[in-house]
């Protein structure tokens, strides 16, 4: 499973969606649009943060813990 993060550098809900993956044992990478310009063209970023798994936005804006958790638990069956 590729895992990533698409946010801006000074997104604060980028750091609380980092904190929840690390809490659940889930290994991302974190792109910024500011350096990442082809990643917000090809998956049409217009907010942040953006999590993107297997290269298909799954979440656009901040998801809940709850949202997360239902996500990946879903995966992992």
């Amino acid at each position: 499973m590729n895992v990533k993060i698409i946010a801006t550098k000074s997104c604060s809900h980028s750091l609380n969606l980092q904190q929840e993956l690390r809490e659940m044992g889930i290994p991302y990478k974190v792109l910024f649009v500011e350096d990442e310009p082809d990643a917000v063209m090809t998956h049409a970023i217009r907010h942040s943060p953006n999590l993107l798994v297997n290269n298909e936005v799954v979440f656009r804006g901040q998801p809940t813990p709850h949202a997360l958790r239902e996500y990946f638990g879903k995966l992992s069956h």
